[in-house]
């Protein structure tokens, strides 16, 4: 079989990740490269690094929007795609860069939906106008392109409904993975004592953003009992509404609870797992979510979970197995509401608590790992290309 020569292209790449789909982007990239016969350049945004191409945004747009810096980042490393047999994309941010050199090298074009610009209209708060230009890049990228892999089939179906003149049969599911050599129980229990958290409590992990769904945690944990704690690893604001919104409920919580932390710098890897590991409960209470790569990693660790019953979340975890889940609705009380009953039943039963964990560990080992979603990756590839 004739060797492969893919192109990656992404917005983010280490030490720059800050979401899930940049941990797909790079653990995918691991195993496609752990496969004979297949070789991968990333091109990605940041500047210049020795271990990707990167790129930096042209001086002469470094005060436009954020989202026309993307598309002048994006014609750039288009131009430097003439090398591969396809180009893959990740994010609206890249998905120019991979339209544009599909239509100059007449080669195939991959995207990879993470997520999708028409499901999350708060994101104008984030870009302004630019948020009118995402979203065409993203729809124009998207009926383009040779294949469309979705991260579930929530995604798939999320997919057809935004864009309907997209090809269903050009649509395939490939689910996110974990790496569960690397998210596996780690009890180094002086790292919660670094950061002064004691006793039981639960843990949220993610950016804050609308998205997450945090600001409805918050207003949920005003009702639990107070003997448990909340640990919140969260940080980098999508923009200055939400941001102050969060800090404010998290400082009217402290008002009269001592036992809610929050962790706003990124933890690294082994502090990750040794908090997930300690907590008796990672939580993920986001208002969209194509898969949730982060409930991969916590079970990973050995942590139960619960999660809103939105998008890819109820294809990864398992409910009542692995952990449960909790019906979102646009009712902010309702669910808010729903929360509370869930979070305070299942951390009155810690034993419960520990077999959903026990479970979730299983899961994510047998069903999500990365050598599979990256065969299935490549198996893709070379159908385009015949």
């Amino acid at each position: 079989m004739s060797r492969l020569k893919v192109g990656i292209v992404t917005k983010e790449w280490p030490p720059a990740i800050y979401g899930g789909a940049g941990v797909h982007v790079l653990q995918l990239t691991q195993a496609l490269r752990s496969i004979n016969g297949v070789d991968v350049d990333v091109h990605c945004f940041g500047g210049k690094r020795d271990d990707a191409f990167g790129y930096e945004t042209p001086t002469q747009f470094v005060s436009a929007n954020p989202a026309v810096q993307a598309l002048v980042t994006d014609l750039e490393i288009a131009t430097n795609l003439g090398n591969v047999d396809l180009v893959h994309s990740h994010t609206w941010y890249a998905n120019m860069a991979g339209h544009v050199a599909a239509m100059q090298y007449s080669i195939p074009h991959i995207v990879s939906a993470h997520s999708l610009e028409p499901l999350r209209p708060w994101k104008a708060e984030q870009l302004g106008g630019g948020y009118a230009i995402s979203s065409w890049a993203e729809k124009t990228a998207y009926e383009a392109a040779s294949a469309i892999i979705a991260v579930s089939d929530g995604m798939r179906a999320d997919v057809l409904k935004s864009y309907p003149n997209v090809d269903p049969n050009k649509v395939v599911t490939i689910r996110n993975g974990v790496d569960t050599s690397k998210f596996a129980p780690n009890h180094d229990a002086t790292v919660p004592l670094k950061y002064g958290v004691t006793g039981r409590y639960a843990i949220f992990v993610g950016r804050i953003t609308r998205q997450k769904g945090l600001a409805h945690l918050l207003r949920a944990w005003k009702q639990v009992p107070a003997e448990y704690g909340l640990v919140l690893a969260a940080g980098s604001p999508d923009e200055e509404g939400i941001g102050k919104e969060v800090a404010d409920l998290i400082a009217e919580l402290q008002k009269t609870r001592s036992n809610i932390w929050w962790i706003k710098d990124m933890l690294a890897h082994d502090e990750l797992t040794a908090m997930l590991t300690a907590a008796d409960l990672f939580i993920c209470p986001s208002v969209y979510e194509p898969l949730g790569i982060v409930n991969l990693e916590a079970m990973g660790c050995e942590t139960a979970v619960l999660g809103s019953r939105v998008g890819g979340i109820p294809e990864v975890i398992a409910d009542k197995q692995t952990g449960e889940l909790v019906d979102y609705t646009d009712d902010a009380a309702k669910f808010e509401n729903a929360l509370t009953e869930s979070i305070t039943r299942l951390m009155s039963q810690p034993e419960l608590l520990a077999a959903y964990g026990s479970a979730g560990r299983v899961r994510a080992m047998t069903e999500f790992g990365w050598d599979a979603v990256a065969a299935a990756t490549v198996a893709l590839y070379r159908r385009v290309i015949a």
